[in-house]
């Protein structure tokens, strides 16, 4: 049902400053600026999945449904978008599973230049999934993927390598995102000594990362989002590239996965702090 994770999304109010933050910390240029709906956006495509930036600009339905996120919620993610074959079958059997959603419908977005682009989405009840926003996404109508994003220099970030959520409650999570929306449940682990239990979904080639808290009570307080964590194939060059462009870095460590070099992103984006991760020989999922 469920192929990829498509792009993840986030709610801004300023377009050109947190484009410019992202074009620092990726090492790349959006591929894609545009908007509609009342609402403007910046895409930045990654070989397995997008950052999507969206600020409201004008009247329309998309611009006041960001504006209530951002008075609601402040500036962050505002959804997971997943990819899925076939939506129509996909929206039908998430209805069945206590999770329905919008019926699949055309979303547009026009570039700057004039171009257009079409996909097809859907929105699922939030209260159904546990708090966060997840959207369902058909894949490009004309089946040709959009282009990457172009890396400007040394040490771009390269891919992402998983999405953080915080639980309250991690059953309900195995819930949802196991058994309702058939993501890969690839690790269930819980650790005393960093007190918490996490759980990672497979999806695609991202992992979505769901960490529970073991000192807190269980909870039906909704999910929020824990960040991003980008992946890098030289942690060297990307610290210094990243430092030199004014961000606030950690020093670069040994991370808790084996075979895994991080250091923290501690602010300067929306959604920070965020990881980087060089990944080992031992570290594949």
């Amino acid at each position: 049902m469920i192929s990829a994770l498509d792009h993840v999304a986030l709610a801004v109010r300023d377009l050109d400053a947190a484009v410019e933050a992202y074009r620092r910390l990726l090492g790349r240029e959006p591929n894609w600026i545009g908007g509609d709906g009342g609402a403007r956006h910046a895409w930045f495509q990654l070989p397995n999945m997008a950052l999507d930036v969206i600020a409201p600009h004008g009247e329309g339905a998309f611009g006041d449904t960001i504006r209530a996120h951002l008075d609601a919620r402040g500036e962050g993610v505002w959804a997971i978008a997943f990819t899925t074959p076939d939506i129509e079958a996909a929206h039908a059997l998430l209805t069945r599973r206590g999770i329905p959603g919008s019926a699949p419908r055309s979303v547009r977005s026009t570039h700057d230049d004039g171009r257009k682009r079409y996909w097809t989405t859907s929105t699922l009840d939030a209260a159904a999934t546990g708090g966060l926003n997840v959207l369902l996404t058909a894949p490009p109508r004309d089946g040709i993927a959009w282009p990457q994003s172009e890396a400007t220099g040394p040490g771009e970030i390269t891919r992402l390598d998983h999405v953080v959520v915080h639980t309250p409650n991690p059953d309900r999570a195995l819930a949802v995102y196991g058994a309702k929306l058939g993501l890969d449940l690839r690790l269930d682990r819980s650790n005393r000594d960093w007190k918490v239990r996490q759980l990672f979904f497979r999806c695609g080639e991202s992992v979505v990362e769901f960490g529970a808290s073991l000192d807190r009570p269980v909870s039906d307080a909704p999910d929020r989002s824990g960040g991003l964590a980008w992946q890098v194939a030289d942690i060297e060059a990307a610290h210094a590239r990243i430092a030199s462009a004014g961000f606030d870095v950690s020093d670069v460590k040994t991370g808790r996965k084996p075979g895994t070099r991080v250091f923290t992103v501690r602010s300067g984006v929306v959604s920070a702090p965020a990881l980087v991760i060089q990944q080992g020989e031992q570290a594949s999922t």
